[in-house]
């Protein structure tokens, strides 16, 4: 069975492609979940105009993505979080921590797109990238750093010796 696809399918396609599948697979899943259209002549003209409406957009889309990658290419974030002694963080930092914090700074990023593959759990500098076209990725500089921790005696009174 001849299918177009109407979005990214992994291990199959990408949007607007005619693919061959199984009569199974493109009756059960594909066309019920609308992922799919049959490939007869009158759809295939559709996806060609649908196809040029996508690139244009695609263009579009990546132009804008390419401009917010410049902008946030000089951002840096430091994120303070309690530790112990060798560098290893109590907390994390997360991929959500990093979106709030690039929202304070004015920049409006799902936090799905800020690929960390595990939450930084360690003091130190890490670029992190962050995914905002198909074909563009953005890279931040984030430093996490230990919390200043009081010294224990400090707050203890200490013992004078009596002079006589």
């Amino acid at each position: 069975m001849e299918v177009i696809l109407k979005e990214d399918v992994p291990n199959l396609g990408l949007r607007g492609d005619v693919v061959k599948v199984a009569e199974g697979y493109g009756r059960n899943y594909l066309l019920p979940r609308k992922m799919a259209m049959q490939a007869t002549e009158a759809n295939k003209a559709v996806i060609e105009q649908m196809k040029d409406a996508a690139a244009r957009r695609s263009a579009s889309e990546k132009s804008q993505a390419e401009e917010l990658a410049s902008k946030l290419a000089p951002v840096e974030l430091s994120f303070t979080r309690k530790s112990g002694e060798a560098g290893h963080l109590f907390g994390s930092v997360t991929s959500a921590d990093i979106a709030a914090e690039l929202a304070a700074k004015g920049f409006d990023i799902d936090r799905r797109k800020i690929q960390l593959t595990d939450p930084l759990k360690t003091v130190g500098d890490i670029t992190v990238g962050i995914r905002l076209h198909r074909e563009v990725t953005a890279h931040i500089k984030v430093t996490v750093l230990a919390e200043a921790q009081e010294d224990e005696t400090a707050g203890a009174p200490k013992a004078e010796a009596a002079v006589e």
